[in-house]
């Protein structure tokens, strides 16, 4: 192969912007990684952690081979061995475990490492394979699982506006997201509103670098956030300023709800959420008098233990003001619920009902587990409690495999490890959260080393064993198809031959897009409104406020600038560019502490302890306190991360984990 190319593609990452990428490819090698600028989303621009991606497959410490662990769990001792001795071993260890076992002692354990249709979590890769063995389901709750059952109560779908089209709205509530860092493309819709008059307010516990660009920003306590949103309707009430039009054609329990709004005065959500009244006064007049507003709340925002009852009622709002009847009204928070592949796990294959086993409870649930097949996730780097996690994985009857790019902290627990294609090297199929485009992305150049994708492992993995289901085999373009062949209305004349030629595709939804302005896809085809009592959760850190803990302090753990989940947390410049791990403190925490800036203290309760270097700031309020996530913790001081200080606990929908839910206390370290 000689000569430059234009590959297109995609990127893959947990992110809402999905991006459509471009990569040049000179002599069979890609050389060049940048942003699509024909795609109206990407606009040509990358993040500031995907634009190092070309450098990241080609890092020194990428796995490029299987291996077999040589020394202790947890050691990270690996010795080089040839795929068919990886399988050799990985199909006598499985066919033993179900045969003493029973197929359900193995948990295939996917993460958001991609979001590939194809390769990761979101069309559930490897699950027919997992099928035949009688395995296990796994429930991926770790990234907006609440937030989605919220909206799924209200609004029967996570699905809203189209991010797009808050260039339209006049009011924009960024409640609970840093866009700035965790989905910069829609900051490019808000500058155009803005252009136009719109007014832009931040909502959130810590002054982010989108907060700094908002013309307001409300500093609420964590996990406060359905009882902000009855006091604006409160408002909006007092106002008499509701659709009453739309409330009586396209909504249902509005008088219930009402009453609930009636219980939250400015005045006791002040008290409750520490934002002042004034302020909620003064937004909930502008909420009441501005068509269109539109809110996006994102995933931060319901890591909490009310999380699904703060969207479920923030998803309310829209209902209350009419502003779903508006292009540029309503609330965005994931437009997966507007994508309908045909996604086909076979369940047809299993030999009966298996249980499903929850992501963010790997630590109390692996008692009985004997294989654990790690894919697209490090859990432990990731996941609550991660002292126990670390436990559970040392355990010698526990057979773990991970298939990985990279020796994170949970390689270091395998037995065997499967060296995995990343995102230039394989094709996939893609649908941003956060726009309402389809993506292709075509391999750019060959595996390096005897990596294999996602969906080669299986196969090949399937033949060794001697399974003959031809679902099994289904080569990636064909599975493609399947995906592809609903027959929903959205996806009419989008092929996979047009995809693969123009590398995006809109779905066939209008610009501008208005889900819900006649109807709503619940099955009184109604908005549901929360039940009497049912409209405000307290987070577990907002419920023990002033309780007389002794860990005072709630813990929230932002996503950082540099890296992504735990994805990049071994790239080098990214690592340089974060410098240590923070903790933000207060002033008065400090002073009342005696730390000073840049200080080392013990993050810690009753689950663990992490290392972080004192910032003191007002970018918290008192008795607030964040630290980034995503480093992995052995490239970090004390060798933990702030999952060591992160609970097991569920929210109140979806089995929502508590990321944001966290009491601590802080500690001068010992020593020097």
């Amino acid at each position: 192969m000689s000569g430059e190319l234009r590959v297109l593609g995609a990127c893959p990452l947990d992110c809402p912007d999905g991006c459509s990428w471009v990569v040049t490819v000179e002599n069979g090698r890609a050389v060049k990684l940048r942003g699509n600028p024909d795609h109206p989303y990407t606009r040509g621009a990358l993040c500031v952690k995907v634009n190092r991606y070309l450098e990241h497959t080609r890092a020194d410490d990428r796995i490029l081979y299987p291996m077999r662990r040589t020394g202790p769990k947890g050691s990270g001792q690996f010795e080089r061995i040839t795929w068919d001795e990886a399988l050799d071993e990985i199909s006598v260890r499985l066919r033993g475990i179900v045969a003493e076992h029973g197929g359900q002692a193995i948990w295939p354990y996917l993460g958001t490492g991609t979001l590939g249709y194809l390769q990761g979590c979101e069309g559930v890769a490897g699950r027919r394979f997992w099928n035949m063995l009688g395995a296990s389901k796994h429930w991926l709750n770790i990234c907006s699982a609440a937030g989605s059952s919220g909206l799924m109560r209200t609004n029967g779908t996570p699905g809203g506006m189209d991010p797009e089209n808050f260039a339209l709205a006049k009011l924009i509530l960024l409640w609970g997201t840093n866009t700035l860092t965790s989905g910069h493309h829609l900051w490019k819709f808000i500058q155009d509103a803005r252009a136009e008059g719109a007014r832009v307010v931040a909502i959130d516990p810590i002054r982010t670098r989108t907060a700094d660009q908002a013309d307001e920003y409300l500093a609420i306590r964590p996990g406060t956030d359905a009882a902000l949103a009855l006091g604006l309707l409160n408002v909006v009430l007092a106002e008499n300023a509701q659709d009453e039009e739309f409330l009586a054609e396209h909504t249902e329990g509005w008088e219930d709800f009402r009453q609930e709004i009636l219980k939250y005065p400015v005045e006791t959500v002040a008290e409750i959420t520490g934002v002042p009244a004034s302020a909620i006064h003064s937004l909930g007049m502008r909420l009441a008098h501005t068509r269109p507003t539109a809110i996006r709340a994102t995933q931060g925002l319901q890591r909490h233990q009310g999380g699904g009852t703060a969207l479920r009622t923030i998803a309310s709002i829209p209902g209350v003001t009419g502003d779903w009847r508006h292009p540029g009204g309503g609330i965005a928070y994931s437009t997966s619920g507007h994508v309908h592949f045909d996604i086909d796990t076979r369940d047809d294959l299993l030999a009966g009902p298996v249980r499903t086993l929850v992501m963010t409870k790997l630590g109390s649930q692996l008692d009985d587990v004997k294989c654990l097949w790690v894919y697209a996730a490090n859990p432990a780097g990731s996941s609550p409690d991660a002292n126990a996690i670390r436990r559970q994985l040392a355990r010698e009857d526990l057979f773990t495999v991970v298939m990985e790019q990279f020796p994170t902290d949970t390689v270091d627990y395998a037995d065997i490890v499967l060296p995995a294609t990343m995102q230039t090297e394989h094709p996939d199929l893609h649908a941003g959260y956060g726009h309402l485009y389809l993506l292709w992305n075509e391999p750019a150049e060959p595996p390096p080393g005897e990596c294999l994708s996602t969906t080669e492992t299986f196969r090949r993995l399937a033949a060794h064993m001697g399974m003959t289901e031809p679902s099994l085999f289904d080569s990636d373009l064909e599975l493609a198809e399947q995906l592809l062949s609903s027959g929903h209305p959205s996806l009419e004349g989008i092929t996979l031959d047009r995809l693969r030629k123009e590398g995006w595709v809109r779905m066939n939804y209008p610009a501008p897009f208005t889900p819900f302005a006649e109807g709503f896809p619940t099955r009184s085809g109604r908005l549901r409104f929360p039940p009497a009592g049912k409209a405000y959760t307290p987070s577990h850190t907002a419920g023990a406020r002033g309780g007389g803990s002794p860990y005072p302090l709630a813990l929230v753990t932002p996503a950082p600038h540099t890296f992504l989940n735990t994805t990049f947390g071994n790239n080098p410049e990214l690592r340089r560019r974060a410098k240590d791990p923070v903790v933000l403190v207060n002033p008065a925490d400090a002073a009342a502490r005696g730390l000073v800036a840049g200080q080392r203290v013990r993050v810690h309760n009753d689950g663990g302890e992490f290392l972080a270097d004192v910032e003191i700031s007002d970018r918290v309020a008192a008795g607030v306190v964040a630290s980034p996530k995503g480093r992995w913790p052995k490239l970090t001081p004390g060798g933990a991360n702030p999952n060591a200080v992160v609970a097991e606990r569920d929210g109140d929908m979806g089995r929502g984990p508590g990321f944001h839910d966290n009491l601590v206390e802080i500690s001068p370290c010992a020593g020097p």
